[in-house]
């Protein structure tokens, strides 16, 4: 089993500042995709951004300049930095990995984290 613990959310103003963090534990052979995906009250999940071990990036159209995403391989951990946060991007955030569990055959499964809010308000 492989675990994503999350943390980092919480309210802020607009204009305003938040990191999320997303540790992965558990027993799996390498990690091939971390992401960060969020659903606001009525809509579907939508992917934000997408960072794989060799540092390639990809954002959603409406984040792309203000989140960065980045990760620190040796401790399985990725980060989310939002800045100049928008009312819009109120939401629950998850985090959520790409692994390969096995090498003989190679078996590959995706986790989620449990979820954490980001409301801006003011």
């Amino acid at each position: 089993q492989v675990q994503l613990v999350e943390s980092g959310g919480g309210l802020v103003q607009p204009g305003g500042s938040l990191r999320l963090s997303c540790a992965a534990s558990g027993t799996f052979v390498r990690i091939n995709n971390m992401g960060w995906y969020r659903q606001a009250p009525g809509n579907e999940r939508e992917l934000v951004a997408t960072l794989t071990p060799g540092g390639f990036t990809n954002y959603a159209g409406s984040v792309k300049g203000r989140f960065s995403i980045s990760g620190d391989n040796a401790k399985n951990t990725f980060y989310l930095q939002m800045n100049s946060l928008k009312p819009e991007d109120t939401a629950v955030y998850y985090c959520s990995v790409n692994v390969q569990k096995t090498s003989f055959p190679a078996t590959y499964f995706r986790y989620w984290g449990q979820g954490t809010q980001v409301t801006v308000s003011s």
